[in-house]
C-alpha cells in the first residue's frame, strides 16, 4: 500500500490512543496497562499503524523506546484527533442536556481556596444534574490540559497567557497591598502604586500568574523583589508578617489569608491594579454556551465586590453561637 493511497478507514481510534499512551509512558508495557490491554495486543496495534502510515514511529530495544521525528509528529496530530473525538461524543450525549454530565475544571491556586466554597453550592442549584470536578493547578499546566483534552474548562486570571482559548469573564479582583505590622506605609489611609518606589517587595515563585501580575505592578513602581520566593499565599503572608518586607495580595483571598489580623491591609488609590477571574474553554468545544451560562451563573452571584464576596465566605463558615 503507497502512502499516498492511505486513508483515515485504514486504521483506528484505538490505534491512535495505543500511541499516544506509548509517546506518554516510553514503554510498551505501561502503555499497555494504562490502556487496560495486553501488551502483546497493542504491540501489534502499534505495528499495524507503523505499517499503515509506511513510517517508524519508535525506536524501541530492550532497555528503551524513543519516538521518532516521524513518530513526533504522528503523535503530535494523533492528539488532536483524539480530543476532537472526545468533543464530537461529548456534544452528541449533551445535545439535549449540556449540564447533564461531568465538567472537569482546571483552578489556578491563588483562585481555588477562596472563590470555589463561596460559589459551588450555587452551581449545584443552579445546575443540580452537573457534576463539576475541579483540578486545581497552574495557569501553564490548566492551559496544556485544556489543549490536551483531559480538562474541559479553566477558571483562571484573564491576564495570563491563554493562547487562542475562549473566555467569559466572572469577577474583576482588585489587588491590595499587604504590610507587616508597624510598617512605615501602614500609615497612610490608601496607597499610590508610586508609594512602593524603593520598597522590599516578597512575592510568589516562578510559575504562579499573580506574580507576573504583581511584578508588573511593582516593577512600574520601583519596588525591589527580594531574593525569598513563596509557593503559596499562605507562605507569602507569613513571610511578610515577619519581615519588613511587603506583597500584593488579591482582596480574594483576605479572609482567609489575614483572619488572624497579621497584617496591616491597604488599598490602592486609583488606578486600581485588579486581576479578571475568567472562565476558559478550547476554541469549538461542544459546551461553549454551557461554559457561558456558567460563567453568567458566577457572575450572578458574584455581583458583589472580590472582598464582600470573601467576607460572606467567611460568615458561612463561621460557627453559630
Amino acid at each position: 500500500m503507497s502512502i499516498s493511497s492511505v486513508s483515515a478507514r485504514d486504521f483506528s481510534l484505538r490505534q491512535l490512543e495505543y500511541v499516544v499512551a506509548v509517546a506518554d509512558t516510553l514503554g510498551f508495557r505501561r502503555a499497555a496497562e494504562r490502556c487496560a490491554v495486553s501488551q502483546p495486543t497493542l504491540s501489534a496495534q502499534v505495528q499495524q499503524l507503523e505499517a499503515v502510515l509506511g513510517v517508524k514511529l519508535f525506536e524501541r530495544d530492550r532497555k528503551r523506546v524513543l519516538l521518532t521525528a516521524a513518530g513526533e509528529e504522528v503523535v503530535a496530530r494523533a492528539r488532536r484527533i483524539l480530543v476532537e473525538a472526545d468533543d464530537l461524543l461529548a456534544a452528541a450525549t449533551r445535545a439535549r442536556d449540556p449540564f447533564k454530565g461531568t465538567f472537569r475544571v482546571g483552578v489556578i491556586p491563588t483562585i481555588a481556596p477562596y472563590f470555589l466554597p463561596a460559589v459551588t453550592q450555587i452551581l449545584a442549584l443552579a445546575h443540580p444534574s452537573l457534576r463539576l470536578v475541579f483540578r486545581e493547578e497552574k495557569t501553564e499546566d490548566t492551559v496544556r490540559d485544556l489543549w490536551a483534552g483531559t480538562l474541559d474548562a479553566g477558571l483562571v486570571a484573564l491576564e495570563a497567557d491563554l493562547g487562542a482559548l475562549e473566555h467569559a469573564e466572572v469577577l474583576r479582583d482588585p489587588f491590595v497591598v499587604a504590610l507587616p505590622k508597624g510598617h512605615p506605609l501602614a500609615k497612610k489611609k490608601k496607597i499610590a502604586q508610586a508609594d512602593l518606589d524603593h520598597q522590599d517587595v516578597l512575592l510568589l515563585e516562578d510559575g504562579h500568574c499573580l506574580r507576573s501580575q504583581a511584578l508588573a505592578v511593582c516593577g512600574q513602581a520601583g519596588a525591589h523583589e527580594m531574593d525569598l520566593r513563596a509557593t503559596s499565599l499562605a507562605t507569602l503572608v507569613q513571610m511578610v508578617a515577619g519581615s519588613r518586607a511587603v506583597t500584593l495580595l488579591p482582596e480574594l483571598a483576605l479572609s482567609v489569608e489575614n483572619r488572624g489580623g497579621q497584617l496591616e491591609i491597604r488599598p490602592f488609590s486609583a488606578p486600581v491594579p485588579f486581576r479578571t477571574i475568567a472562565l476558559v474553554w478550547r476554541p469549538r468545544s461542544p459546551f461553549a454556551e454551557a461554559f457561558r451560562s456558567t460563567a453568567a451563573t458566577l457572575r450572578s452571584c458574584t455581583g458583589k465586590s472580590a472582598g464582600e464576596l470573601a467576607r460572606d465566605r467567611g460568615e458561612h463558615r463561621r460557627p453559630r453561637e
